[in-house]
């Protein structure tokens, strides 16, 4: 009996806390983000992303407040911290950008292309002035550039969320924005238990007890420890690729997995 009122329980609040980050992006975007544009460009842009960094914040307190999920952070105040750094991350679930946004004040990430429509976000992201993904040709050069400006950026190296038993794919587009801008890599490891919110998953198909988001931040990293001076890009974009894989696989191995905490 118990149980059943606590899944039944969470799965209401599961609901109720994604009413409130819609509602909460649409006020966002009507209420709040309309007074910065009386802020010069670059400082309206770095304000709108730390109201973002605040609300996700107080969206992740909601979150384990009402039972739907633990949320445990290992190194928080390195992301807090950083500064134009590449901060990859493996990505099993929807919102694992918001968790990292709930850590970093300043923090840029890419956006799909969809978002930027999206009624509820489309505001949200084009105050914060996050990069799009509709322009691939310039998507190094955009990315490259916001980290120059001393900004941290978060970037998902397999494009899309992991399937859960799979092995870490991881595309070549992190690789060629570290090497394009030569900045540090901070690589952080995102584990959820049990699995949920994943891509073939909707909200409302939840585990039966709450899930235990683990982030955890390594130590930084340097591209150059993986390839030669001398590699022509494409091959120092494979060869970096193929060693970011290896060390995240290697690192969630050991490090990954969570503790099954109580429902």
């Amino acid at each position: 009996m118990s149980a059943g009122l606590n899944y039944y329980w969470r799965l209401l609040a599961t609901g109720g806390c994604f009413a409130v980050f819609g509602f909460g992006g649409l006020a966002l975007t009507t209420v709040v983000f309309p007074v910065l544009f009386f802020i010069p460009g670059r400082t309206r842009a770095l304000r709108a992303r730390w109201v973002i960094h605040k609300s996700f914040r107080f969206f992740m307190r909601l979150m384990e407040t009402v039972g739907v999920m633990r949320f445990e952070v290992i190194g928080a105040e390195r992301l807090h911290r950083c500064r134009n750094t590449l901060v990859l991350a493996n990505h099993p679930t929807l919102i694992d950008v918001v968790a990292l946004i709930s850590l970093m004040p300043t923090a840029s990430c890419v956006v799909k292309r969809a978002l930027w429509q999206n009624p509820f976000l489309g505001g949200v992201v084009r105050a914060a002035n996050y990069i799009s993904n509709s322009e691939p040709e310039s998507l190094i050069d955009d990315c490259a550039a916001d980290l120059a400006a001393g900004n941290p950026l978060i970037i998902f190296p397999e494009g899309t969320r992991t399937r859960p038993g799979q092995p870490l794919r991881f595309l070549r587009g992190a690789s060629y924005i570290a090497l394009k801008s030569g900045k540090p890599i901070l690589p952080v490891l995102i584990d959820c238990n049990p699995s949920t919110l994943t891509k073939r998953e909707r909200w409302y198909q939840i585990p039966r007890r709450r899930f235990h988001l683990r982030v955890e931040v390594l130590e930084p990293i340097n591209a150059a420890r993986w390839i030669a001076a001398d590699d022509p890009q494409a091959i120092a974009a494979r060869k970096l690729t193929l060693s970011l894989e290896a060390h995240f696989t290697q690192e969630l191995a050991r490090h990954g997995r969570t503790e099954h905490p109580q429902a």
